[in-house]
Parts: C-alpha cells; structure tokens; sequence
C-alpha cells in the first residue's frame, strides 16, 4: 500500500525558510515520480515543484524558481522540499504526491497536474507572516 506522510510546516516570518518531508512507503522512486502542491484558502491546488529521481528531472513553479529546492533521498525514501527566502503568498497546505511513471506517464507532460498524481499526503500547513 503506497502512503505518504508529510511534515516539516508551521509559522515562520517573510525571508525564513522551512524544509518540508515526504515520506514515502510501499513504492520504491526507481518507479515513482513525486510531486509537491500547495492549496491556499479558496484557491486551487497549484503545483509547486516534482522530481523524478529515475530520470533526473525536475520541476519548479515560476513563482518558486531559485527560492524552493526538491529533492530525494533514496536511503529514506523520501523527498524533500527546502523553502527559502519564504513569502506570506507562500501560505498554503502542502501537499506530496506521487504516480507511478514505470510505464510512462503525463507525469512527462504535465508534472504540475493534480490529475496526473495518484496517492497523496494528508498535508502540512506552511504560514508566512509579513
């Protein structure tokens, strides 16, 4: 059974940094692709960034770009997402998410789709003050 379970959130000032934890059980990253979403109050889920450690690729939300850092650990299978230079637009609940890519995937395509992911984390609150 494929679980996810995040940690790492909680309140922090504008320009602090958080390192957010997605642990991963029952699938192995050679075959799964991991992705992190935010979902702010009355908004959409929006996808933050995702690795896939099999192919060595990386995505980033514009808005993310040179400030947040993905990045996984084979030994503990799990993944990280390292946040700095943290904003109030960066409040949100963060969740990972994972899919399968052993056989090809929209992960590919659209690595940024919440459709494209099957398993999810319960979520971790991050809050920026100003």
């Amino acid at each position: 059974e494929v679980q996810l379970v995040e940690s790492g959130g909680g309140l922090v000032q504008a320009g602090g940094s958080l390192r957010l934890s997605c642990a991963a059980s029952g699938f192995t990253f050679d075959d799964y692709a991991v992705g992190w979403f935010r979902q702010a109050p009355g908004k959409g889920r929006e996808g933050v960034s995702a690795i896939s450690i099999r192919d060595d690729e990386l995505y980033y939300l514009g808005s993310v770009k040179g400030r947040f850092t993905i990045s996984g650990d084979d030994a503990k299978n799990t993944v990280y997402l390292q946040m700095n230079s943290l904003k109030p637009e960066d409040t949100a609940v963060y969740y990972c998410a994972a899919v399968s890519v052993r056989y090809g995937s929209t992960w590919y395509i659209r690595p940024d789709w919440p459709s494209t992911y099957d398993y999810w984390g319960q979520g971790t609150q991050v809050t920026v003050s100003s």
